[in-house]
Formats: structure tokens, C-alpha cells, sequence
């Protein structure tokens, strides 16, 4: 298992070298330039990103850093490295993510589905070859992914303002306070003799790789790629914090509250007919 991670480290530092290799030095200057030159940032527009104009700086330094290099280099992880590789780097790294998802099962109350997941890690850890491979999708046991952010708000504490943290990307308050937690749990230097800096980098390549159609759709449906993500992410932690229920939305009517309108007073009778 150690050599086998050892690989796919060696594997990963090539593949960086080359897609560093393969940035040329203008397109990494020309997006420094265009960082700097960005211009005054409209003011917020949703309530629940009153940070809006930090974020967008936030958010264009990890643009400009994803166009020049991570992109690049995750491009050449998926053009350069085997198919069998990288699926069984996602697994690896997957299975680890799960033994975290499960604790949080637990911690939401959730005994029958962290249960499940914790029958998940076992079997791909034992007939997986440590999570290189994934039986337990084939024996049904499907991956329900938890974090501490989502555990939170089960607990009740409320999302905060929208924040765009560096590298890491969109996130809120509640999900940021969540953040290193989830991190350490899920490092493979927790559980194996590795370089957590390494492995940190091979699974940040690895996510990125598997992110490529997705921003490239991003980038050609988004008329403001900014918005498109906020709202698209706290749509979606709002999703998985109710499972997929989230409650409905609830207006107050004046109208039901408000007493009977008085009943017109009856008509006074005709005059009496003269003979």
C-alpha cells in the first residue's frame, strides 16, 4: 500500500513538472496583470453575501491562479496518467473521505446511514485493497458524503455570510469554521507514513481534474461566473443540510390576521304608499 501511494505521489510531482513546464510565462503574467487591474467591484446584491466586493477579489486571485496553474496541470494529470491511476487515486482518497462522513452520520444522529458508511469503509479497505478500489458501490452501499459544515447545521447554527476562501473556493461562515477539521480528518498523513504536503497536492490535482467539464461549462452558460457559483453553492449546502428537503420558504399575510370588514347597515324600508 505504501509503495503503491509512493507511485502515485512520483506520478503526481511529474505531472506538476510538466504542466508548469507547458504554462507559458505570458498567459502567468497576463493574469497577474488582469488581477490587477480590476476595477471597482459593484456593491453587494444578495443578503446573504454582504462581503461581496472582498469575495470577488478573493474569487478572481483564485481564477487567475486556477487559469495559471491548476488548470493546466490537472489537464495534463487526466492527458498524461492512465485511466486504472486516477480511478483508483479518486477511490483512495474517496474511502478516506468516507471513514469522515461517517463520524458526521453519527454526529447528525444519523445511526442507519453511518452505519452504512462505516460498512462502506470497511469493505473497500479489506476486498478494496485499502479503497484503490470501490466494491462496495457494486454491493450497494452508496457514498453519502458528510461534513463538519453540514453537522453544524444540523445542530442549528445558521450559515453566516457568503465567503470565497483562497485556493479552497466558495464557502460560508459556518463551512469555513468547519474547514481545517474536515482537512485533518481526511489526510492520508493521519493514517499513512506520507508526505501531507504531497498528498495534499495530489488530491487537489485530482479534484481538479475531475472539475474540468464542469467549468468548462460553467464558463460558457455564467453570464457573471461569480454569481453563478455563489448561488449555485448555497443552494446546494442548503440541500444537503435537509438531506434534500430543505423547508419550504414562509410569508407573512397581513390579510389573515385582519378583523371581518362591518357589514353595510340594511337598507331603511320604502315609504308607505298613499291611497
Amino acid at each position: 500500500m505504501k509503495r503503491l501511494l509512493s507511485w502515485a505521489l512520483a506520478v503526481a510531482a511529474l505531472a506538476l513538472a510538466a504542466g508548469c513546464a507547458s504554462v507559458p510565462s505570458g498567459e502567468a503574467s497576463q493574469a497577474a496583470q488582469d488581477l490587477q487591474a480590476l476595477q471597482a467591484e459593484p456593491a453587494a446584491t444578495s443578503p446573504a453575501d454582504p462581503w461581496e466586493r472582498w469575495n470577488r477579489k478573493v474569487f478572481a486571485f483564485n481564477e487567475a491562479l486556477d487559469e495559471a496553474v491548476l488548470a493546466p496541470v490537472a489537464r495534463a494529470w487526466h492527458d498524461h496518467v492512465p485511466q486504472l491511476l486516477r480511478t483508483g487515486v479518486s477511490n483512495f482518497f474517496g474511502n478516506l473521505g468516507d471513514v469522515w462522513s461517517a463520524v458526521n452520520h453519527l454526529l447528525q444522529g444519523k445511526v442507519g446511514s453511518g452505519a452504512e458508511m462505516g460498512m462502506r469503509v470497511l469493505s473497500n479497505t479489506i476486498f478494496g485493497l485499502g479503497g484503490i478500489l470501490d466494491p462496495a458501490t457494486e454491493m450497494r452501499l452508496l457514498r453519502r458524503s458528510e461534513d463538519f459544515g453540514q453537522t453544524l447545521g444540523v445542530w442549528g447554527l445558521p450559515p453566516g455570510p457568503y465567503l470565497v476562501l483562497p485556493v479552497l473556493g466558495p464557502s460560508s461562515v459556518r463551512d469555513a469554521v468547519g474547514v481545517p477539521l474536515d482537512r485533518y480528518a481526511s489526510a492520508p498523513s493521519v493514517y499513512f507514513d506520507v508526505n501531507a504536503l504531497a498528498a495534499s497536492a495530489l488530491e487537489l490535482v485530482n479534484v481538479r481534474a475531475e472539475l474540468l467539464a464542469t467549468t468548462r461549462l460553467v464558463d460558457e452558460v455564467a453570464l457573471d461566473k461569480y454569481s453563478f457559483v455563489r448561488d449555485a453553492y448555497l443552494a446546494r449546502r442548503r440541500d444537503l443540510v435537509y438531506d434534500g428537503a430543505p423547508p419550504l420558504p414562509t410569508f407573512d399575510d397581513d390579510f389573515d390576521d385582519a378583523p371581518p370588514a362591518p357589514s353595510p347597515p340594511p337598507a331603511p324600508p320604502p315609504p308607505p304608499s298613499r291611497p
